[in-house]
């Protein structure tokens, strides 16, 4: 099951107290989280130095939200045209996208 993210505060909180000695077991009792958790936080704080969510990895977007927004703004005015249409207004707008992309 997949939770969500602990805010910053409480990330700080883990180090902080890390830092003054005490250990995993006794941080997660009186934080109230996980002991594995806790592991994970300063193990990259370690690593990383910060306790911020770092990036994901994955495939970065094809097209960028200021193309996107573009791209919204043509359909809006224009509601009954193709996708080949579209297309066209990207081309003039030098991005090139394909069909499937607009779709």
């Amino acid at each position: 099951m997949k939770t969500k993210e602990l805010s910053k505060q409480l990330r700080d909180k883990v180090v902080e107290r890390h830092r003054s000695g005490e250990g995993y077991k006794k941080i997660s009792k009186a934080l109230n989280i996980p002991w594995s958790t806790v592991k994970s936080i300063i193990k990259k704080w370690k690593v990383y130095g910060t306790t911020q969510n770092l990036l994901r990895a994955g495939r970065p977007p094809k097209l960028s939200s200021r193309v996107r927004r573009a791209l919204v703004r043509e359909a809006s005015k224009r509601p009954m045209t193709t996708l080949k249409d579209l297309q066209c207004s990207m081309a003039d707008m030098e991005e090139t996208v394909h069909v499937s992309t607009i779709a």
